[in-house]
């Protein structure tokens, strides 16, 4: 029987996906439920498995556009599975190959050093471009040593074949065109501006020292700095809730709930996972959800569904290194948090310089909503509730928010 494999819809308002690739051939055997291709929207990247087991017949490129419900291949459910003979042929071979197989001899070994440069050499021909061919080796055997490799002077035309200037070109998948095209009309249609602060993270240093292990124990998640942030953003969220709206028109959107979109890495670039109504989620919730999130965005699992209808953005360029960024806004949200690297710098507290551990935050905002003064405030917020976490996000008591 010719099963027909129609392209299945990712989710709502979505027509057209493209082949990102194909991880099967043309007349390959494919399992039931085997991922035979990835295929891009423009939200997300998914994976298709085969609905059957048989032979599979290609009926489109790597690079397609394709419409949802279109026949992308066929699967002849009669085939047989080849597979294992081959793989029992392959075996004989390699086995036969590995009897005849002889050992390097001392001639040979010999051979191959003499001339040759030692690694640390190697590499530093290869950064000046000279072929080891043009050096004579003082080393044992005429290997060229290290030293010889720092006398060596380039000459013109010393630059072997392979070093010689060269592009590639491939075309950009379906999600990274059209993330390129919405950051574009974030900066083109909205009044973008970012704001600045600077949070001593010493108090929730000295929180995730002392009761991090336990936490880790007891809820099998680790107690990270997104728990904190998250829970910062909400308070100051509720106080300047400017910030949690969104420009529709002629109108504002006002949200009185906090689904908060965080960014993280996956394989086909930045992704951005919603936490649902956040503000009911305790420490150990955030946490726990993030870790599945990020889980499912490394794997490619992540769905459309997951990506979608958050009202505000953390993204954590921390991570990477970064000191300080102006993140982009993510659209429809008229407001995104930059989180950066921690770095130990003289501070004047008390009257007294001391060394504390320092994170610059950024907040871009749309201006067409937000005014300063709700910009200014809600970063503000953010610092007072990091600052004094106990207080502000704890309700004075440690052990309860952290479920002991």
């Amino acid at each position: 029987m010719i099963l027909e494999m129609k392209v299945p819809s990712p989710g709502e308002s979505i027509t057209e996906v493209e082949i990102a690739q194909w991880l099967v051939t043309d007349g390959d055997f494919v399992e039931k439920d085997q991922t035979i291709a990835e295929v891009d929207s423009d939200k997300a990247t998914l994976e298709l498995p085969a609905e059957q087991s048989g032979i599979i017949t290609l009926k489109a490129d790597e690079g397609d556009s394709v419409s949802v419900g279109q026949v992308v291949c066929l699967i002849d459910t009669d085939g047989k599975n080849l597979n294992n003979l081959s793989s029992k042929i392959s075996e004989v071979k390699k086995e036969s190959t590995l009897n005849e197989k002889s050992t390097i001899s001392n001639s040979q070994i010999s051979n191959y050093a003499s001339g040759s440069p030692s690694p640390a050499a190697k590499k530093i021909l290869d950064e000046k471009g000279i072929l080891p061919e043009s050096i004579n080796g003082t080393g044992r055997n005429s290997r060229i040593t290290k030293d010889d490799a720092l006398r060596a002077k380039p000459s013109m035309g010393s630059l072997p074949d392979n070093k010689k200037r060269d592009n590639s070109r491939k075309k950009l998948s379906l999600l990274r065109r059209k993330v390129a095209e919405r950051l574009v009309s974030v900066k083109n249609e909205t009044a973008m501006l970012t704001t600045f602060n600077e949070v001593d993270m010493d108090p929730i240093f000295s929180i995730r020292s002392k009761y991090k292990e336990e936490f880790k124990a007891k809820h099998e998640v680790g107690l990270g700095f997104m728990s904190f942030f998250t829970k910062a953003v909400v308070r100051a969220l509720s106080l300047f809730p400017d910030v949690n709206s969104m420009i529709d028109g002629d109108y504002q959107i006002n949200n009185d709930f906090y689904d908060i979109s965080v960014a993280v890495s996956g394989p086909k670039g930045l992704m951005v996972p919603v936490l649902r109504n956040a503000e009911k989620m305790s420490f150990r919730g955030i946490e726990t959800e993030i870790k599945r999130l990020a889980i499912r965005a490394r794997d490619g699992e992540i769905t459309v569904d997951e990506m979608t209808g958050g009202t505000f953005t953390i993204s954590n360029g921390g991570v990477f290194g970064s000191m300080l960024s102006t993140p982009i806004l993510n659209p429809p949200q008229s407001a995104i948090l930059g989180m950066h690297n921690i770095v130990d710098r003289p501070m004047a507290v008390n009257g007294k310089v001391l060394i504390r551990p320092i994170m610059y935050i950024a907040l871009s905002y749309d201006h067409r909503i937000i005014d300063g003064r709700e910009s200014v405030g809600f970063l503000v917020a953010v610092k007072e509730a990091l600052e004094n976490p106990k207080n502000f996000l704890m309700d004075d008591n440690i052990k309860k928010a952290l479920e002991f």
